[in-house]
């Protein structure tokens, strides 16, 4: 199973929205709140190419994107096949 990482900060919208997909598929997932890790939010940002915003979600390292970059993947039909579920 893949390992997915997921970069949150509480009551953001698009974070919820995010780990809801995740949920729904059954995918268990590493959660870091930036507002709690000291040195997570720069960590994120160094690992995702600049990007600030949150949610960041990272596939076996490999940066996938944010919220609406994974909801574009699962429409297309991808997400599956980039979570290593085989769809």
């Amino acid at each position: 199973m893949a390992e997915i990482e997921i970069y949150t900060s509480p009551w953001c919208p698009f974070c919820i929205a995010a780990k809801r997909l995740l949920d729904n598929k059954g995918l268990a997932y590493k959660e870091i709140d930036v507002t709690m890790k000291s040195g997570a939010r720069q960590e994120m940002v160094e690992r995702a190419g600049g990007n600030r915003k949150v949610p960041q979600i990272f596939v076996d390292g490999e940066h996938l994107g944010d919220c609406e970059d994974i909801m574009a993947l699962e429409a297309d039909g991808e997400l599956d096949a980039r979570l290593g579920l085989g769809g």
